[in-house]
């Protein structure tokens, strides 16, 4: 039975990521920082028969997500799908705010960066040898479309982390070609959970499952953005009620 961990594992897009992946019985493990979050999700997947349990790790603190994705192989066994999508909180929102293209500046970037690439780069390293030690494994990387598929630039800085981790990935994906472990990366244009049916998360997760099962794709871009997405600004999960 293989493992996927969720690294950013969030109450919407992750949550039915880890749904679709479980009803083809696959076990989960789920890191983010709120533990309350995580185990109302690793309870939910457990009733449908899979084992999934929380390990709550915030990404920013490389020790303890290393801590929490080896406590994951250690209760659940290999780590044979890695799934990355972290989202900023509105507190996190607050201490590092989004930054508009002329506005950008060197301090505006280095949180970006925290989260979406050094982040990203330190999970994938966790998992990535011993995929290719065994000679399987998928690493799927979501990010906003920003990265480089579509243009946006009143969150300029959140871009230049994501549109690194989007480079990498891509260069990955030809680097493992002919070893059995498949990357790529997912460009979502949606306000998830806002728009029509592309922007659904059980949608963008069953698209998850296919990039998985398919193994050919570097890329898959969701586009579901309304044509005046620049003056509708950011969604509704990032803006404080």
């Amino acid at each position: 039975m293989s493992t996927l961990a969720i690294v950013g594992a969030g109450p919407q897009l992750e949550r039915a990521i880890g749904r679709r992946f479980a009803a083809e019985g696959v076990d989960v493990a789920l890191i983010a920082r709120s533990r309350t979050t995580l185990q109302a999700v690793a309870d939910e997947l457990s009733d449908t028969g899979v084992r999934a349990e929380a390990f709550p790790a915030d990404v920013t603190d490389r020790p303890a997500l290393h801590a929490a994705l080896t406590a994951a192989e250690q209760r659940l066994g290999p780590i044979d799908i890695l799934e990355y999508s972290p989202a900023p909180s509105p507190a996190d929102l607050r201490r590092a705010p989004l930054v508009e293209a002329t506005k950008v500046t060197v301090d505006s970037v280095l949180a970006q960066l925290d989260l979406y690439l050094l982040g990203g780069v330190a999970a994938v390293q966790h998992v990535l040898p011993g995929m290719l030690e065994r000679g399987t494994g998928t690493i799927l990387v979501s990010t906003g479309a920003g990265s480089g598929p579509v243009i946006a630039p009143h969150v300029a800085n959140v871009q230049i982390a994501t549109g690194g981790m989007r480079n990498w990935i891509l260069n990955l994906h030809a680097a493992l070609s002919g070893t059995g472990v498949y990357a790529a990366h997912v460009a979502i244009a949606a306000y998830i959970g806002q728009g029509g049916h592309d922007s659904q998360p059980q949608t963008i997760a069953d698209a998850h499952w296919r990039l998985h099962a398919g193994r050919t794709q570097a890329e898959l871009v969701i586009q579901d953005l309304p044509d005046d997405y620049l003056d509708r600004g950011l969604a509704n999960k990032f803006v404080e009620p």
